[in-house]
């Protein structure tokens, strides 16, 4: 994950703290709203992710099980939009939102392959602008 939270933070100039919160947010994201066995998979080919989406729940000061406050924050038809929202209630521009979900794409093919990505982004409207 360690790599991952230092592409983040070069593509976006934001701080390790800041990425890595980023990156469990999307974790969290695409786990919520995209197809359980496709994102299962991906998930299970980047180290660290389970602890990314815990630590990004923690630092949000949401309470309950490691992913119920994060994502019930994101669900109620937020989707991209709603991730959005919780990113820039991170302190993240638009300009970084963009070059952060660019880089955990970039790297995720890289690691689970682009079929497997392009399966969750068709299935989670909009998603495929960060792809």
């Amino acid at each position: 994950m360690e790599e991952l939270i230092q592409q983040v933070m070069a593509a976006a100039g934001i701080t390790p703290e800041k990425a890595q919160t980023a990156i469990g947010m999307i974790f969290a994201f695409l786990q919520k709203e995209g197809p359980k066995a496709e994102v299962d998979a991906l998930l299970a080919e980047l180290p660290g992710a389970d602890k990314a989406m815990a630590d990004a729940a923690a630092r949000q000061g949401l309470a309950g099980g490691l992913l119920s406050g994060l994502m019930g924050a994101m669900g109620g038809g937020g989707g991209l939009m709603g991730l959005g929202s919780q990113l820039m209630g991170q302190g993240l521009g638009m300009n970084e939102i963009q070059a952060t979900g660019k880089a955990v794409f970039a790297f995720a093919e890289e690691r689970a392959g682009k079929e497997r990505l392009s399966q969750i982004a068709a299935a989670i409207p909009g998603l495929s602008q960060f792809i």
